[in-house]
């Protein structure tokens, strides 16, 4: 059978329909969020706006709506199934592991990449080679999703007993005398060794974040609780941690909301085969590769309704923190 790009193109466009759509209504709550309070301010805000919001009506808005529709809608898009795409995702087995496997990545890589950012902010913290330190945990951020992914399949390469082994896992186990293993393909560690992934790369991003955060903290506070015989760790339980717990919220949340997208990891890793689909990878395999728009439509919209309190929660405590200061 030929292949044409004509037979593809809807579903490229439907694709940056899907993306079109969760930045529309993220650029929409921006706006009504943190509306200006005074008329000046306002009127002022709309003029710098108003080309923008113009883009945003007509790229971002429509596609929004479309996709809403189509989530209500069968395969085709022209009949109405009502709740059906929605009950679907609950029904399901391997829709439910997909769920699953997304609470995993949610409960799981936040937590792990801002507690390891922090702990080691405050390990390099005025040390004598911080610069150095924090470019090492740093650089990974400088790779797209898709090369760390890549690097990562190396990590986990797998080749028989009797042949030599370029994948690190498998070549530590061959040290200890164990059996090299198919680590992608056994459930559910592989999932946890896809959110190991993400976790490198957020680290990092963690890492600086909160490194500037301690950095704020005044330094005769410091110095008072020395003074008084405080140790390391009743320095960093009473006076560091409380001083940048916002700041460990706001890290918090903004690795939450990229962890519900996550896409680019599991779809050059698995493929999301062996039970590593998350909810994205889904999304995408529903209304692209299988032809079932309307269901991939419901997960693209139930995606954005888990991301959006995240999102308003950011704004406010942005918009808190800009009063307060």
């Amino acid at each position: 059978m030929e292949f044409s790009f004509l037979d593809e193109l809807p579903k490229i466009v439907w694709m940056l329909i899907g993306i079109a759509a969760f930045l529309g209504v993220i650029g929409l709550l921006l706006v009504v969020i943190d509306m200006p309070r005074t008329r000046r301010d306002r009127w002022q805000a709309f003029l710098f706006l108003a080309p923008a919001l113009l883009l945003l009506v007509g790229g971002l808005i429509y596609p929004v709506l479309r996709t809403t529709y189509l989530s209500f809608h069968d395969r085709s898009g022209d009949a109405f199934v009502g709740l059906a795409n929605y009950l679907w995702m609950f029904q399901r087995p391997e829709i439910l592991l997909v769920l699953r496997n997304t609470l995993l990545w949610v409960l799981f890589a936040p937590v792990l990449s801002t507690a390891i950012g922090l702990v080691y902010a405050v390990l390099v913290d005025r040390s004598r080679f911080e610069s150095v330190a924090k470019s090492l945990v740093f650089m990974p951020m400088a790779i797209s999703f898709v090369g760390a992914s890549i690097i990562w399949r190396f990590v986990f390469a797998y080749r028989p007993a009797d042949q030599e082994q370029y994948g690190l896992f498998n070549q530590i186990v061959v040290w200890f005398g164990g059996e090299p293993r198919l680590w992608l393909l056994e459930q559910p560690l592989n999932t946890f060794l896809l959110i190991m992934v993400l976790i490198w790369v957020q680290a990092g991003f963690a890492m600086v974040v909160l490194s500037a955060a301690i950095k704020a903290i005044p330094a005769e506070i410091v110095e008072a609780a020395r003074i008084d015989g405080a140790g390391a760790f009743q320095l960093f339980r009473s006076i560091t941690l409380p001083s940048v717990w916002p700041t460990v919220l706001v890290v918090l949340i903004t690795i939450t909301v990229q962890t519900l997208k996550v896409f680019d990891i599991v779809r050059t890793m698995t493929g999301g085969n062996y039970g590593t689909s998350v909810i994205a990878n889904e999304m995408y395999s529903q209304a692209f590769s299988q032809g079932q728009t309307g269901q991939g439509s419901a997960l693209a919209v139930f995606l954005f309704v888990l991301v959006i309190p995240l999102v308003v929660l950011q704004i406010r405590r942005t918009r808190k923190a800009r009063e307060l200061s």
